[in-house]
Parts: structure tokens; sequence; C-alpha cells
């Protein structure tokens, strides 16, 4: 009998880590797992975990992980009561979660309609800014013709940011620092976009050459009931992909971080959000300004660095939400708290521009130790596939201090042996001693403008 009320078989919808964390906490609570993989992943370890596996398609994401009628086939068959989409493919895909809804199946996240709504820029704009929450000063809609767009661009001022509509992680995206460069850019973004998302509008939002990056961890129960963690920094990016991500903001005091998660709780609540989300912002560090950018339906690749300090699991209270359950008690005084920091192990070599390195890892032996943790789906001799995203492991230190957490890091950075393939291991032995990591000056343009590492040299042993 499972555990869960209202559950008893789960299809996993996702691959690698997320997915072997989501099949151990199927089996936390009592609930069966159903596996899906294509055919360059029959040997994953989350095929073995589940209770049961079946081959969704070939390797290409568009016939296996992104096939929506297959996954639902699969989840009728199987008799499986809900679906976890983890992070990336069709976590935030509006049309999945309403098929879901369509077949009795319940979506482990939020509503389709809050997910359209959100994932839409510009109406979850609109929303932010009902809500009381400051927004970056833009376009009130997105455009797909360039006339229109040049309109606004004028009103909006350079430099501009071009952001795609749908979707997110850098796609669909371009600077635009004068007049003469704007349609270029538009025609790439659009371009950009169509191809990601199926959508090639984008709006167009005020640039801040150097800002930081912040995000808000949030659960909401649909009910108007959420709570809110500290904040994340995931301001050491690369093209707009977050490399390291760590809690809390060393940007961040008491009072900003204050007004950042009231801001947060009061967009959660007044959207009714269910489940885990992570509400975005930036900051400009000169003036203190932060401005909502966006909203993560989903779990986020980042979320242990908050299991780290607040002692929670994300994963099974999206799984309890879902069922109805309450939300977690979050008593901060009687949390972990300290500093947690997470680094992206990918299969990229960052001496060749982050060239991305599939091939077999000859040699796996990740860091062990108090305050050290991996959530990875990676073995030794597994083949590290060109289909899918290059992450292979994240490792997650956790200090009583910032400086305590680095002094771990550069430890279990050091102790950490993978051979086979090159991955930005040595990227984060580097980056950590780096004089302006090491005393807050990044933002997220840091590493492609200013950062003074020797990417042609070895890291120090």
């Amino acid at each position: 009998m499972a555990d869960m009320p209202g559950f008893e078989r789960i299809l996993i919808a996702n691959r690698g880590e997320i997915a072997l964390r989501a099949i151990r906490v199927c089996h936390q609570l009592g609930v069966q797992a159903v596996a899906v993989y294509s055919t360059a992943d029959a040997v994953s370890p989350h095929v073995w975990a589940a209770d049961r596996a079946v081959c969704i398609g070939a390797p290409a994401a568009q016939s296996s992980y992104l096939a929506i009628a297959p996954l639902i086939h699969v989840a009728l068959e199987t008799g499986c009561d809900a679906i976890y989409p983890g992070y990336g493919f069709l976590a935030e895909n509006a049309d999945f979660a309403q098929q879901c809804a369509q077949h009795g199946i319940k979506f482990i996240g939020p509503s389709a309609e809050t997910i359209s709504v959100m994932g839409d820029k510009s109406k979850a704009r609109e929303l932010a800014l009902a809500q009381g929450v400051p927004v970056v000063p833009g376009s009130d809609g997105a455009y797909l013709d360039v006339e229109t767009a040049l309109e606004v661009a004028a009103e909006v001022g350079f430099p501009m940011l071009l952001k795609a509509r749908s979707g997110g992680g850098g796609r669909g995206m371009r600077v635009v620092c004068e007049f003469s460069e704007f349609a270029g850019a538009f025609a790439q973004a659009t371009r950009e976009a169509e191809a990601a998302f199926a959508d090639g509008a984008v709006y167009i939002e005020r640039f801040f050459p150097s800002v930081r990056h912040i995000e808000v961890q949030v659960l909401g129960d649909g009910k108007g009931g959420a709570v809110v963690f500290d904040e994340r920094d995931c301001s050491v990016q690369r093209r707009h992909q977050k490399l390291i991500e760590e809690s809390p903001s060393p940007a961040v005091g008491p009072d900003l971080r204050r007004r950042m998660l009231d801001a947060a709780a009061k967009l959660t609540r007044g959207i009714c959000y269910e489940g885990a989300g992570t509400v975005e912002f930036i900051l400009a560090v000169e003036t203190g300004e932060f401005f909502f950018i966006e909203m993560n339906t989903r779990i986020q690749v980042e979320h242990p660095v908050t299991e780290m300090r607040s002692g929670i699991d994300l994963v099974r209270a999206q799984f309890d939400i879902a069922a109805g359950r309450p939300l977690p008690e979050h008593d901060v005084n009687r949390q972990p708290g300290g500093h947690a920091i997470e680094f992206r192990i990918n299969a990229e070599d960052y001496r060749r521009d982050f060239l991305p390195t599939p091939g077999t890892l000859s040699r796996w032996r990740p860091p062990r130790g108090c305050g050290i943790r991996l959530d990875s789906a990676a073995f030794e001799g597994q083949h590290i596939s060109p289909f899918y995203d290059s992450m292979i492991a994240k490792l997650i230190v956790h200090g009583s201090s910032r400086e305590n957490a680095l002094h771990k890091a550069r430890d279990a950075l050091k102790r950490f042996d993978c051979q086979g393939i090159a991955t930005t291991i040595d990227f984060h032995r580097l980056l950590i001693d780096d004089e302006a990591f090491i005393g807050n000056a990044v933002h997220t343009r840091w590493i492609e403008t200013e950062w003074s590492g020797n990417a042609a040299g070895e890291p120090p042993t």
C-alpha cells in the first residue's frame, strides 16, 4: 500500500540524476516508479533503479523525452496516476501538463494555465506588476515584426536586451548596444526562439551591463499559501548558462533579503502557485535595486544548495504538495543555515571555449566527506552521450560560512578524480581561487568579459 494518498505509481518523465533522485523519493514514500528511457540511455542508472522501465524512443530528445503522446501512452499503459517532469525537457510545457489533466493523470507541478502564463514573459511581467513586484523597464508586449519592435525600442533606450517570450536558457536572447545593430539582432533572436520554442516572439527590456542574478526558491500549495527560502546567487554564468550557484548571496544584506523574499512571496501567493518554483531577479549592486525577470515553474538544477541550508527535501515536497499534503514547515531558527555552493560538473573543455566532450568515463572517483554532496547518475565506464545536456554531476559543498565552504570546496575539487573526458572540474579549481570571485566582485558577464583565469594553463595542485 502506498504511503502517499492517491498515488500508487508515478511515471518519471526525465533522465539522469533528477530521474534517479525522483525514483528514490518514490521509494521513500512507498510509491512505485516507472522510468522511461531512450535507446541511448538503456543502461542508465535510473533505468535499473525504477520498478519498471519502458523504452520511449530514439536518442534524439524530440523522439523520446520530448514526445508527449508516447509519454502519456506509457503512463496510461503502466497504470500511473501521476507524472513527475523534473527540470528541462517537458517540465515547463503547458501542453504536456494539459494532456496529463485531460487523461486523469496528476502533473506534479503547477497547472497548465500557470505554466503558460508565467512562461510568457510579457504576461508574467504584468502579473508581477499587479502584485507590486518591481520589473525591469521594457516593453509591455512581445513582437514578431521588426518595424513594430523598432518603435518600442526607441522608447526603451539603449543598451537593451531582446529575450524570447517563451523558454529560457539564453536562447533567443541578444544584447543590442545601438540602433544600427537592432534589426540584425532581432532577426537572430526571433529565428533562434522559433527554432527552440516554436514561438519566435521576443520582448524588449533595458539592459544592465553589470548585474547579479539572484533567485528565490518558493513552494506553493495552489491555494495561496507559500514558503520562501533564502536567495541563491547564480551570477557566475557563461552565455546565460549558470556555472556556480551559492546561498546566501554574498551581495545581499538582511534588508535587501527581506525585500526580495517578500516580493517572491507576494507573487507566489498572488497567483496561487502550486509546487516548486523559482522567482528570478537581477540586482544592480551599485544602487541596490532589484527587478523581477521571470519565474521558472519547476524545480531548478541548483535546488540542492537550498536543501543543504534549509534541511528540507524539495523534491519530496513537490510530491507531497501534488498529493494534497500541507507545505513543509520552514523554521529559519532550526535550519542548518551556513553557506552552500554548487559546482556544475559538465562534460566540457573549458580550454576550448567549453566545447562539449562526449566520451567514456574511464575513471570516476568523486570526493566524499562531511558537508560534501554529489548529485549524479554518472558511473565509471559510462559513455557520456552527445544527445543531451552536458552536465554529468553537481558537487554541492556546505560549510559554516562562505570562507569555510570555499575551503571545503578546494579540497573536494582537488580530490575529484575524473578521467577519460575533459570536464569543468579544473575550471572550478581555478575559479574559486580568483580574487574577484573570492572578493565578491563578479556579475553575470564576468566570465566572458573580465575573468582573469588562465584558460590555457593548468589549475593549481
